[in-house]
């Protein structure tokens, strides 16, 4: 049991160190911050829950049982952390919003010294490390101790579930998203954890045996519930990151045919060698270079090779944008062969701006690299009448791709 609790610790605190991995920034973001604070103390929770935590514990104390009011009073910190989260969360004007967390920490502060002193005041000798809630419900302040640990814990998740289904009225893409599987985290919780405590200590209390709730049934739950509570908080923060990432991986991998067409002729500085770089990085250092080959080529222009071009694609039915993209392909082609056969630049070359430099991103690009006539290497003829240029030229090119 405690291998699994141990690992729902380790991919609940894993969280953390994705959103944490600017320290400097997230230091100064209250919401970051927060989340971060709420998802380590949430993975802490589990690590001092773990019966062989418990068992440690107790034996460097010396104290049996020392581990319960550890446990509690993290899942009560844990309870406030979130509570202070969705305090962030929601936002408004900067008193308020302190005042409010401060009223927070301070009512868990109460909670976490209650749980201590009634833990002092108890007679608690026989170790329990995974029944203690069941075996003790019936222990004078032992009993209010588990009580109050519960209530606390109530608490947050019942105002979490509450402030969840508010919002998710109110917003939508992403957050809504993430509200919606923190409201089904928190519901769990309720349900799955809490419900069966409770449960299992009224059982208790009227001279039952439900302890299976408990001891089998709340754990497994709690650790669900606080999985689904993470990526809850996390999702509308690293999925959109995570999407722009994966789009500028395809946008540089669709660039390939521009880049190997012009390569040789750019000028720009190399990437800083590094065993890795974020795709959006490889992304931005390829435009670079692209643009700065595209200003090298410029001279090298044959307009005479665009404009026949561009109208024999508008007399095949083309759109005027697919008709300019097929014409830029055809007489960039037609530069890049000129440039590296190092012949001189066509008479009555003048300056043309292209689509790709018009727009701001890598959309332009991506346009043109897949409107190539031809596979770099196979450069048209200065008469633009190779046969595989006029084919490629007459078929219909590839949607553009919206960064």
């Amino acid at each position: 049991m405690s291998l699994v609790v141990y690992l729902a610790a380790l991919v609940f605190g894993m969280t953390s160190v994705l959103l944490f991995r600017r320290p400097r920034t997230a230091m100064r973001n209250p919401l970051t911050l927060s989340t971060c604070v709420a998802i380590v103390l949430g993975a802490l929770v589990f690590v001092c829950a773990a019966p062989a935590t418990l068992a440690t514990v107790n034996e460097l104390t010396g104290v049996p049982n020392f581990g319960a009011p550890l446990t509690y009073g993290m899942l009560s910190a844990y309870s406030c952390a979130v509570l202070v989260l969705l305090i962030n969360w929601r936002g408004g004007p900067r008193a308020r919003v302190r005042r409010m967390v401060l009223r927070t920490m301070a009512a868990y502060g109460l909670l976490v010294v209650a749980i201590v002193v009634l833990f002092l005041l108890a007679d608690a000798d026989t170790e329990r490390l995974t029944d203690l809630d069941t075996y003790y419900a019936g222990t004078p302040f032992m009993r209010e101790m588990i009580l109050l640990y519960l209530l606390g814990h109530s608490a947050a998740m019942l105002v979490m579930c509450a402030v969840c289904v508010k919002w998710g009225r109110e917003v939508g893409g992403l957050l809504r998203a993430g509200l919606r599987l923190i409201l089904l985290g928190a519901a769990l919780d309720v349900v799955g954890f809490q419900l069966t405590k409770y449960t299992a200590v009224v059982a208790r209390w009227t001279g039952h045996d439900l302890d299976f709730l408990s001891t089998s049934v709340a754990p497994p739950m709690a650790s669900l519930a606080a999985l689904l509570c993470s990526a809850g908080f996390v999702l509308p923060r690293l999925l959109p990151p995570v999407v722009a990432h994966w789009r500028g991986l395809d946008d540089y991998r669709r660039l390939d045919p521009l880049w190997s067409l012009v390569r040789s002729v750019s000028t720009a500085p190399k990437p800083p060698a590094s065993w890795w770089q974020l795709p959006q990085a490889r992304l931005q250092w390829r435009e670079v270079s692209i643009h700065d080959a595209l200003l090298t080529l410029a001279p090298y222009f044959d307009h005479r090779v665009r404009e026949r071009v561009r109208d024999t694609a508008l007399r095949a039915g083309r759109s005027p944008h697919q008709a300019r993209l097929a014409a830029e392909a055809a007489m960039l082609t037609d530069a890049a062969r000129r440039a590296a056969a190092r012949e001189e630049p066509p008479q009555g070359a003048a300056t043309y701006r292209l689509h790709a430099t018009e727009v701001p991103g890598p959309s332009g690009l991506v346009e043109l690299a897949q409107a190539l006539p031809h596979p770099p290497g196979r450069a048209t003829a200065p008469d633009g009448a190779a046969p595989s240029a006029t084919t490629r030229t007459l078929t219909e090119p590839e949607e553009p791709h919206v960064a």
